[in-house]
This record gives C-alpha cells, structure tokens and sequence, in this order.
C-alpha cells in the first residue's frame, strides 16, 4: 500500500509539473537572446525589443518570417560600436504579444510606426529582412518622415505570384500544418535559409522545438499563417517606385527562397534584386557570396561593412 501511495504521488508530481511547464509562454520558454529585451507597449500589446549603443544614427532592425530580434544579434554586436541598435519583436512573434491581427505589410509598418513615435527615435536607417523587408517598403512609403534611410535584406515584396499561385500557397500554410512541423523537419526548414548553416543556428532550432509546449504556440502559429497571406495579399510591388529614402539591397547569391523556385522557375535571386535596381529611385545593389537567404546571420562581416558604408555615405 505504501509503494502504491509513493507511485501515486510520483504521478501527480510529474503531472503538476508538466502542466506548468505548458502553462508558460514563448517569451518564458525561449532561450536567452544574445541582448538583454526591453519591453514597451503600444495600444495594448506587449512589444519586447533589445536597444544596444548610444552612436547616431539609429539602426532599427525588422525580422522576417517565423524569427525574432535575435536574428540580429551578429550584427548588433558590432555596429553598437558606432550607432544605437534596436531590434523589435513583431507582435505575433518572440517575446512580443500576439494579437488576432491582419498580419498584413501595412499592419506591421503601423506598429513600427507607432514604435518609432512611443520611443521618440530619431535618425533613423530601418533595415527589415525578408517578410521584414516588405513591411519596410511599407512604412518607407507610408511615413515616409520617419526614416532617413532604407537596408532591404532579402526583402519579399519584389517578385511576383499569379492569383493562383497566391491561392496554392495558402492552402498550403495552415495552423495545423504549422503546429504540426516535426522537429526533423524544423531542421530542414532551417537548412533552407543558409548556403553553409552556422552552428549558432542550433540555438534557433531548439528554441523553435521548445515553443511547441508554449501556452501561445496556438496564437504564433495562426500568426504565421496570417502573416504569409498577408504578404500576398498586401504587395508592395507598386509601392517601390515611391520610396524616396536612398535605399541599400542586400541578397545573398545562393538564397533558396527568393525567388521561389516552384512557382518562378526561370526567375533568378539576381532577377529579383535588379527589380528593387529598377524601381527604386536612389537604390544599390550588392551580393554576397557564398550566402543564403539569412544572409545577415550566416555572413556577418560582409553584411555588417556594407550597413556601415551606406550609412556613413553623405
């Protein structure tokens, strides 16, 4: 009877604590960012973001799709040395909160907006990667006063999808798909956004592991889902010609994921960066070698002097 009681609570130990562990949320579970966070609220919502150095200009940095301000982390590192680096959370993402929003472009570049304002930065180059990069197009256009300069690192937004297409792409990024992923497939997704991985990116892996047991995966997932279509639905392909701010694009040469290569075949990385060449007034282009479609992560160095030249450029 007494081996009995002892198993019985042994099983209502290990239920409690596995019951509080799924109690917490993505910002409890994730790991440490390489940055201290701070958080600030705008209209309710809880934005967490890191703020590094004190130099000018500042430097506010847009993650992409399915990441955090910890994307930035290598870059931070070094440019804190001589700007103000800030990093954000998009709502719906890190250790951000995570409304029932649109997700669109023009939802993102209003929180970066009203972010910019609440912070009162000023002197700002904004740099967004990737589904980042396309909400950047947006608040460029959109409030155009509150930047000084653009940094597109392989932004979305440039190439185009038929309605089809668009429609195929939806259907196929669903919450349940999403919440479903397994973990041998996480590590493939994360393959994808790199020529050679770093081994920093095991970090990232493990923390998209982690976040499954979080009390918001639900809420991050329907952000994720919402954020894909928002991106197809909010296109800022016809805004690009109405950027006024001097523009710097980035791309690394062997990124897999712009273009995509199922539903633009014949359509190169080098294609998509000449679109930004010729529809952006003031614009530069440059590529890096030997890099993916992370290419701020995996090539620090050459991404981090090529911020520092544009922005000290008069």
């Amino acid at each position: 009877m007494k081996h009995f009681s002892f198993l019985l609570i042994f099983i209502l130990f290990k239920t409690a604590v596995f019951s509080q562990n799924h109690q917490k949320t993505m910002k409890e579970l994730l790991s440490d960012y390489e940055f201290k966070t701070c958080t600030t609220t705008l209209d309710g919502l809880e934005i967490s973001y890191v703020k590094e150095g004190t130099g000018q200009p500042t430097l506010l940095f847009v993650h992409g799709l399915s990441s955090n301000s910890d994307a930035w982390s290598k870059n931070i590192a070094v440019l804190k040395n001589d700007y103000t680096c800030i990093a954000l959370d998009l709502p719906g993402y890190g250790k951000s909160s995570k409304p029932d929003a649109d997700y669109t472009a023009s939802y993102f570049a209003e929180i970066i907006h009203q972010f910019i304002q609440k912070l009162e930065l000023k002197n700002v180059v904004l740099i967004g990667h990737s589904m980042g990069g396309q909400a950047s197009v947006k608040l460029a256009t959109t409030y155009p006063q509150d930047i000084q300069k653009l940094i597109l690192v392989a932004p979305a937004g440039l190439e185009q999808f038929s309605e089809a297409s668009a429609g195929v792409m939806k259907s196929f990024f669903t919450v349940a798909s999403v919440k479903n992923t397994t973990d041998a497939q996480i590590e493939k997704n994360y393959a994808l956004n790199f020529y050679v991985q770093p081994e920093e990116v095991s970090k990232m892996i493990e923390d998209r592991k982690q976040i499954k047991e979080a009390s918001d995966f639900d809420a991050n997932c329907e952000a994720i889902v919402k954020s894909v279509s928002g991106m197809l639905d909010d296109p800022v392909y016809k805004d690009l010609e109405h950027i006024s701010q001097h523009t710097l694009v980035i791309f690394g040469v062997q990124d897999m994921l712009i273009p995509n290569r199922y539903f633009n075949p014949t359509l190169t990385t080098v294609a998509v960066g000449n679109i930004a060449l010729e529809k952006i007034k003031n614009s530069k282009l440059e590529f890096i070698k030997d890099a993916g479609h992370f290419v701020q992560f995996e090539k620090p160095k050459e991404v981090n002097a090529l911020i520092q030249k544009f922005v000290d450029e008069k």
